[in-house]
């Protein structure tokens, strides 16, 4: 007797698949039917069944078919199971109230000037009439204190709510709290993972930053346990990432990427800023001598498919106004200032994108910026 795929098609539409709450045709378990004479071969994908409810599925098919379409029909049962996808358990923490975005610059590498483009971009904004917090999350290597002229400081206390909080200590127009003003500068911190994570967590939601424009936490060079306590503490709106153009650098940053566009993390990459571009001598104004390598970090923004925010250049007054503890941002008119300005300006644009274009972690509208020419 010879019988049609349409008939085996309608025998088994009579059948429930399992867990689905539909024919097998319509849940899409029939991944494949083919019919050779009296020969009927089937695969079929389930989703995890027991194996009493796989057998009962296959013997059920055999019955419709013997009954509906031939009795003498040879049939082929292919089973293959799946596992149902698990959902990525995205880290993602509770939003700081009054705080509109808050943004990590990260570095793959130590001593690539991380902290110093931190500082530089917070003065910036502060400049532009942003509410700016910055915090040190280098817990080991807090440099922030000396690049805001607060060694020695120590927060103090406030009320609000009812508790007991600590107030940032303020220059530049910038809000800052560190690990290092509660440590002497000749002490090194010596903790493990959890003691940092709590000390970390304590700055953060122990503290009163009140109505913030822009948080900037300054993470420290890597990937580990204090970036992976951010990302579970904070909901990131975004991330910089900080290399000079030497391939060496260029290497770790490509890890700081891909730390951030982990499945379990997934905090979008803003764009990426090539620190210590160049050299220019006073001497020689038009000439600039690529010491560490020539668009390194331009060329991996394009690599990765990452916004590249610019390029500054290995200017002496940059390490010397870190020193002394007043940024080069407050340079005004000189070349390093426009170059802060333009990388500063980058990287808020981008934020603007990402808020439009993407889903929001927890409160990403940029609400408060009336006064903040940033966005401008």
């Amino acid at each position: 007797m010879k019988f049609t795929k349409k008939e085996v098609e309608q025998a088994l539409k009579t059948i429930t698949a399992p867990g689905a709450g539909e024919n097998l045709f319509d849940s899409g378990a029939i991944s494949n039917l083919m019919i050779f004479g009296d020969e009927i071969d089937l695969d079929i994908r389930l989703q995890n069944p027991t194996l009493q409810a796989r057998k009962k599925l296959e013997v059920a098919i055999m019955q419709v078919i013997h009954k509906k379409v031939y009795a003498k029909a040879k049939i082929k049962i292919n089973t293959k199971v799946e596992a149902p996808k698990k959902a990525a358990t995205i880290s993602k923490g509770k939003p700081l109230p009054g705080i509109d975005s808050i943004i990590a610059i990260s570095s793959g590498k130590g001593g690539v000037g991380k902290s110093t483009v931190t500082a530089n971009i917070a003065v910036t904004l502060a400049q532009m009439g942003c509410k700016v917090g910055v915090l040190d999350a280098d817990i080991y290597g807090p440099s922030i204190p000396t690049m805001f002229e607060m060694e020695g400081a120590r927060p103090l206390s406030t009320k609000k709510d009812g508790k007991s909080k600590m107030a940032p200590i303020v220059n530049h127009g910038v809000k800052v709290l560190s690990i290092g003003f509660f440590t002497q500068p000749d002490q090194a911190v010596i903790w493990r993972g959890p003691m940092a994570a709590k000390a970390l967590n304590q700055l953060i939601f122990d503290a009163d930053w009140g109505d913030l424009d822009f948080l900037l936490i300054d993470l420290p060079p890597g990937t580990g346990d204090i970036h992976l306590s951010i990302v579970q503490s904070l909901p990131l709106n975004g991330s910089v990432v900080v290399s000079t153009p030497q391939k060496i650098a260029l290497a770790d940053a490509r890890k700081g990427i891909a730390m951030f566009n982990q499945e379990n993390i997934q905090v979008p990459v803003l764009g990426i800023i090539e620190n210590m571009a160049y050299f220019t001598p006073s001497e020689l104004p038009d000439k600039k001598y690529y010491i560490f390598g020539q668009n390194g970090a331009e060329n991996l923004a394009i690599d990765k498919k990452v916004p590249f925010l610019g390029a500054i250049p290995l200017v002496q007054s940059i390490r010397e106004s870190s020193d002394v503890g007043r940024p080069a941002a407050l340079q005004d008119g000189t070349p390093i200032q426009k170059s802060l300005v333009d990388v500063t300006r980058n990287m808020v644009n981008q934020l603007l994108k990402r808020n439009i274009n993407l889903p929001p972690t927890k409160a990403v509208e940029i609400t408060n910026l009336v006064g903040c020419s940033a966005i401008k």
